[in-house]
């Protein structure tokens, strides 16, 4: 049980999280080179281009020739960064993304901001299958992190890590949940939270705020969850995922996508081959959804802590026998 990596107790938030951790990066790493696509202030790189005016590249609202841009940039030596919403970095340059950064193997850090259902602005604006999109790509790393001491630790791990990363980036004011003096981020980690043995509940990016409510409301009705936070969707940490669901007997899976390709498929596709058992997957389902505030969808569309707990009764009710 890994309960002591928390911030139990708190509901405090950061500001601004990952702006600060790419300043720092700059400082500590002369090779970082930020792109932009005039979204600056909006995907948080503007303090970046304040201090480091030199290695700051802004090329308009043309997301296809910023990731070819970086590709050239990363063939050359530099540590580009490449920075829009997650919608436009994956739809609008899927195929950039695919031939020039996944097939070359290019040193990129895409950072898709305002992931799934945070954004208020409608569907051409919500980025519910780019988790989906990056994880088909060969050689393709995919991280949606929890909060702001997770992003605070990804900047300078995604700097290190050799090789082209998608990572969805949350912004403006960030929950912190994590304890920055005992939890450590890593590249393709997973970390267990709670070791209920009745579910477990498996949630990656905004959405482990609400499997740890969940796991409360749970515990509240003689229910016990096993929680497994997953930052990193590729690749995916097998061993973690099936010793806790092994334990239970039953899997929830909690995200801010849609329920296909993202983290639900990755979780079925270990268990369907070398464990199965009961699955029930909260996310969004084969729908876009309208504009909203994040309440108002997450409460729609069934990603809420209420949702969560439903799904594992659910998946607990599947079971089979002893």
């Amino acid at each position: 049980m890994a309960r002591s990596h928390l911030l139990l107790g708190t509901t405090a938030t950061v500001q601004g999280p990952y702006r600060e951790a790419l300043i720092r990066l700059g400082e500590a790493r002369g090779d970082v080179v930020v792109l932009g696509a005039d979204l600056g202030n909006s995907t948080e790189i503007d303090g970046f281009r304040a201090r480091f005016p030199e290695r700051f590249f802004n090329v308009g609202a043309a997301e296809q020739n910023e990731v070819d841009v970086a590709v050239g940039m990363a063939l050359e030596g530099a540590v580009p960064f490449v920075h829009s919403f997650g919608v436009f970095l994956t739809r609008r340059a899927y195929e950039q993304v695919c031939v020039q950064v996944a097939m070359h193997e290019a040193n990129v850090k895409l950072v898709g901001v305002i992931p799934g259902l945070t954004s208020r602005l409608g569907p051409t604006h919500q980025a519910i299958e780019d988790l989906s999109l990056m994880r088909t790509l060969p050689g393709m790393t995919v991280i949606d992190p929890a909060d702001a001491t997770e992003i605070a630790q990804l900047v300078p791990a995604l700097a290190d890590h050799q090789g082209p990363v998608y990572v969805r980036m949350m912004r403006r004011e960030v929950p912190a949940l994590f304890d920055p003096r005992t939890y450590r981020f890593a590249v393709g980690k997973a970390v267990s939270l709670a070791d209920g043995p009745d579910v477990t509940v498996i949630s990656c990016g905004v959405m482990l705020a609400n499997a740890l409510e969940a796991t409360r409301e749970l515990a509240d009705r003689g229910i016990g969850a096993s929680l497994v936070h997953v930052s990193t969707l590729k690749p995916l940490d097998e061993k973690t995922i099936l010793e806790s669901a092994r334990r239970t007997g039953a899997v929830v899976t909690a995200e801010n996508h849609l329920v296909v390709g993202g983290l639900g498929s990755a979780v079925a596709e270990v268990l369907s081959s070398r464990s199965p058992m009961p699955l029930e997957p909260v996310g969004l389902d084969d729908t876009f959804a309208v504009p909203g505030t994040p309440e108002y969808l997450f409460d729609r569309y069934g990603l809420t802590s209420r949702h969560i707990v439903d799904a594992a009764i659910r998946a607990v009710g599947r079971k089979p026998e002893p």
